[in-house]
């Protein structure tokens, strides 16, 4: 395999630096969604911890090394999970932490980084103008800024998560990922593609916000004008190249999935899994919707990355609890 960023035995000493609240998320099958998808799928569940999602696995070993090295201060951008996993993993380790969030973020996401301690500036515009800004504070203040994705402690925390899905002995065939700023997906992908090649690794990401996707395809850096989803944790416009790169050596499939996918997606795994997720969680749900004949008879293993939502936006998107989802879109 051609080499990425990522270094397996890194990976593995960083699985004994977590804390592990965050770590041996359940895996399990999730018989009720078979016959609606016509496949078997396995969730790997990743919101059953402090922070509700998978951040926390990257933001552990971040804020560790920084206090190892006597390092009292790092800035952020974040959509709001990895600002909440960040101030989460801070708290006890005296490292004081800014989040630089666009003002339009899920409120309930804000709420929660301002309640873990941490300092919360908003901006106009959208995450990668938030991005702009926490670079900005780091080169003023002097502080360590940490990149999602392009620092490699997020990649390898999130990387984890491959190692426990191919300890599992696995039986499954692929695994669906989310895709946003590739953290997630060049993480898992890395560990699976040396530890369990069989597995084909399919990273999803909304029609709306394709620039990680449209870039992978093309295998160069697209950039987008918009990003306009209602998955806020993967609305990125502007992929990172060494991260695109690495995804280019893992990823065997990059796919876009519409807005009322992701929304089926998010009513299935509520009726038929008793999950309450964010949008980005299901995305994997949302490309088997999309195209069943492919994943016919499979395996397959969905990441439920984040719950993370607003109570209020999710009822206007799923409907009244108990009514079917439509498997024909």
């Amino acid at each position: 395999m051609r080499r990425t960023r990522l270094d397996t035995a890194r990976i593995r000493a960083a699985a004994r630096m977590i804390d592990p609240v965050f770590l041996g998320t359940p895996l399990y099958r999730c018989d009720a969604l078979e016959p609606r998808l016509g496949c078997a799928v396995s969730i790997k569940l990743e919101t059953a911890n402090p922070v509700r999602s998978f951040k926390g696995r990257g933001t552990e070993l971040v804020t560790r090394l920084l206090a190892e090295d006597g390092r009292r201060a790092v800035v952020c951008a974040s959509a709001g999970n990895l600002g909440q996993a960040l101030a989460w993993s801070a708290r006890g380790r005296g490292v004081d932490v800014t989040v630089v969030a666009s003002r339009f973020a899920t409120a309930v996401k804000l709420d929660r980084i301002r309640a873990l301690g941490a300092t919360l500036e908003l901006v106009d515009g959208d995450h990668e103008s938030a991005r702009e800004r926490a670079a900005a504070l780091a080169r003023t203040d002097g502080i360590r800024l940490l990149e999602d994705s392009l620092d490699i402690e997020t990649c390898e925390g999130a990387a984890t998560i491959g190692l426990e899905l191919a300890e599992s002995a696995p039986s499954f065939d692929a695994v669906l990922i989310a895709l946003g700023g590739g953290a997630l997906a060049t993480g898992v992908g890395h560990v699976l593609k040396e530890l369990a090649p069989h597995v084909e690794v399919i990273c999803v990401q909304p029609s709306g916000a394709p620039a990680m996707t449209r870039s992978w395809r093309g295998r160069r850096v697209v950039t987008t004008d918009s990003a306009v989803t209602i998955a806020d944790g993967v609305a990125g416009r502007c992929p990172i190249p060494a991260v695109l790169d690495d995804l280019l050596v893992v990823a065997d499939d990059a796919v876009l999935v519409e807005e009322a996918s992701i929304i089926a997606g998010m009513r299935m795994l509520l009726d038929h899994a008793g999950l309450v997720v964010e949008p980005s969680a299901a995305l994997g749900i949302a490309a088997i919707l999309e195209d069943p004949d492919r994943f016919a008879g499979r395996h397959v293993v969905t990441i439920v990355c984040g719950s993370n939502v607003d109570l209020e936006a999710y009822h206007s998107w799923v409907g009244a609890v108990g009514a079917a989802p439509d498997r024909k879109l």
